[in-house]
């Protein structure tokens, strides 16, 4: 993952919460709303401010975190024994509300053929209940906007739609640009807060054999124009990530106004998780 230094904690911080409540935000996102003491000081950058989450799984029994301190969290995390040691993975804050010490966290929710959710976060955010304990490991943003940028594009599946969701809402009331999404479901589009410059565009992929981020690669494909003044952020499938970075810089985007990132790599058998 690219990082922005400039937006990246000096000494990250370990918060701990316990679930709040968990509902469908849309047929392919349940959002989790986590809270605590301690999140109303967490120092909310806005764009795509990120986070390591522990969570304790179904079989474990209790809920055992490891001492963090400093950047390389992996060595105390790993040194916990297999049977206890907290799922983790990478997401991004969907929401953040201070004077209630309220985070929401959207969870990509694929189902199998049975109409059961797959994946070990996805489980575990459609079984949570209120009370559940929940830890985040603060990482910061990776969003490097420069100030001079004459227009934003912003490209993602629907892993980085959390992130394109907080970007949005973050960008200053000037901004134009695109936003490109690809999400399952036509259900799954929903209202974005987001300047009135930037137009977004819904890429339904509406096929569930299909690999996520192909389709809106194919529309960024037909898109050959940018500004050698903008800049563009794309996340998502690794190959969407590392395609899309090739194609704006064939098609006039400097690669050092490019930040990308794959979240996960496609396959057989695994599914993504928003982040």
């Amino acid at each position: 993952m690219a990082k922005n230094p400039r937006l990246m904690p000096k000494n990250p911080a370990l918060y701990r919460g316990e679930v709040l409540r968990s509902a469908r935000l849309t047929p392919s996102m349940q959002r989790v709303t986590v809270t605590g003491p301690q999140f109303a000081d967490f120092p909310y950058l806005g764009h795509d401010h990120w986070f390591r989450l522990f969570v304790r799984l179904a079989h474990q029994p209790r809920f055992e975190l490891p001492e963090l301190s400093g950047q390389r969290w992996w060595e105390p995390y790993f040194a916990i024994p297999d049977e206890v040691r907290p799922h983790c993975a990478n997401y991004t804050v969907a929401g953040f509300r201070p004077e209630t010490g309220e985070l929401d966290i959207d969870f990509v929710v694929h189902c199998g053929t049975g109409g059961e959710p797959e994946g070990a976060a996805a489980i575990w955010a459609c079984a949570v209940r209120p009370g559940d304990p929940v830890a985040l490991y603060d990482q910061g943003a990776i969003f490097d906007r420069p100030e001079d940028a004459s227009e934003v594009h912003l490209v993602a599946d629907e892993s980085g739609l959390p992130a394109v969701a907080g970007i949005l809402r973050s960008l200053p009331a000037h901004t134009t640009g695109r936003a490109l999404v690809e999400v399952p479901l036509a259900a799954d589009r929903r209202d974005l807060e987001a300047p009135a410059g930037m137009e977004i565009v819904w890429v339904v992929r509406d096929d569930v054999h299909a690999v996520p981020g192909e389709a809106v690669l194919a529309e960024l494909h037909r898109r050959t124009a940018f500004a050698a003044t903008g800049y563009a952020y794309v996340v998502g499938e690794s190959r969407l990530a590392t395609e899309g970075r090739r194609h704006l810089v064939a098609s006039g985007l400097p690669k050092d106004r490019i930040t990308f990132s794959g979240y996960w790599k496609h396959e057989r058998g695994k599914v993504p998780a928003a982040v």
